[in-house]
């Protein structure tokens, strides 16, 4: 049974000579099982015809915003909800550029700003405006935001010329995608237990200890482990985000102590555990059960060390269960992840640093680098967030088999 049977893609085409793959693509991503949504740019109505394209998908080809004018109209929000994933192909420099600038002028590239699942893009053009700088630039911003670049080939272009710019053959493309979601479905079977966000530990009812921490990481590392098909519990402290994948099943907790009863409880049942939260290290020892009123200059509380869930479950791991921990430095960065990647009995950590501009705390984006039990150590440059949860997911895959 091919992995692509069921899945719902939107197949974006352009105004490129090349359209005409699009035809052939098509036509193999049915054979395959797939449910393809064509959404067609106005120009590359001029390459291929609507009807051509409605009779290989048995769907309606959307091209224009508003259908009839009786009120009807079609739904760029929904197609981007629908879809499992979408590839524009052929890709013109025009539409790369207003998806890498947000130029949201026609039904395609709107499709593209509202689309929940993974993007490919499959550029097609003539080899100097494939080499503009421009065109790359585009091209980088687009990876950037975690998009997916199917490189075109090389060979005889549509100007006679030849060079890089032909858009990759459609049955090249078709394995892209296969292998894709072949690669999306190797944490089948495995339950990860993730935790995310930060800890408040209560002063009164009113005021609490906390951190800087969104939660972000965490969360974008429970979709990454939910999209290749694990089944994940996530641990969360008091945040503003959502999930929506199905397979996981959120457990929303407050202080360290209910991070850790959740871990305690959960972990043992799991293959693997992702330990991304900012839990506090100290904790409120005599909390107030009225709102401490101002009584004077100066307030002293006591504060008592918070359970160590890292330690804890690093004690409790057996020897099929892998353990990945996270360490936020300011200063002597490998030193204190070493030491914690031992004593907490760890099969990797991921160290970032508040020195590194867009790490850390409340951004999108991260810096990390991946320090292994055997003393591998992997940097990696700055990247958004759910970028930086699938290169982490990667070395989980890899100790999990």
């Amino acid at each position: 049974m091919s992995i692509l049977k069921g899945k719902k893609i939107v197949l974006g085409i352009t105004g490129s000579i090349a359209a005409y793959k699009a035809a052939v693509l098509a036509r193999e991503l049915i054979k395959q099982g797939a449910e393809v949504q064509v959404v067609i740019t106005p120009a590359g109505k001029e390459f291929i015809t609507p009807l051509t394209l409605a009779t290989l998908t048995r769907k309606p080809v959307i091209s224009e915003f508003f259908s009839h004018r009786d009120g009807t109209w079609n739904s760029h929000v929904d197609l981007g909800q629908w879809a499992d994933l979408m590839l524009i192909a052929p890709a013109t420099a025009s539409t790369i550029g207003k998806m890498a600038n947000g130029v949201a002028d026609n039904m395609l590239v709107t499709t593209y700003m509202s689309m929940k699942a993974p993007v490919f893009i499959a550029p097609a053009m003539d080899l100097d405006m494939f080499a503009h700088p421009a065109t790359q630039q585009n091209l980088d911003k687009l990876r950037s935001y975690g998009n997916y670049i199917i490189e075109p080939g090389e060979g005889e272009l549509a100007s006679q010329l030849v060079g890089k710019g032909r858009m990759e053959e459609p049955a090249n493309i078709v394995k892209y995608l296969a292998d894709y979601f072949e690669s999306r479905a190797l944490l089948k079977g495995k339950k990860i237990m993730i935790t995310a966000g930060p800890t408040y530990e209560k002063i009164d009812p009113v005021r609490f200890i906390g951190n800087y921490s969104s939660g972000k990481m965490g969360y974008a590392l429970a979709e990454e482990c939910a999209d290749r098909g694990a089944e994940v519990v996530l641990v969360s402290g008091p945040v503003n985000l959502k999930t929506a994948n199905p397979n996981i099943s959120r457990v929303d907790v407050e202080s360290a102590g209910d991070m850790y009863s959740a871990a305690v409880k959960f972990s043992p049942e799991c293959d693997a555990a992702i330990l991304c939260a900012a839990v506090a290290d100290y904790t409120v020892e005599h909390q107030a059960d009225k709102k401490i009123k101002r009584e004077g200059n100066d307030l002293v509380l006591s504060l008592k060390p918070t359970k160590d869930i890292a330690r804890e479950l690093g004690r409790m791991k057996k020897d099929n269960q892998r353990l990945v921990g996270f360490a936020l430095e300011t200063n002597d960065e490998m030193q204190n992840a070493e030491r914690k990647l031992e004593s907490k009995n760890l099969d990797f950590i991921v160290l970032n640093s508040l020195n590194d501009k867009g790490a850390g705390f409340r951004t999108d984006t991260n810096k990390i680098t991946i320090i292994g039990r055997d003393g591998n150590v992997q940097r990696f440059p700055l990247k958004i967030k759910n970028e930086v949860a699938s290169d982490i997911v990667d070395n989980l895959q890899e100790i999990l088999k």
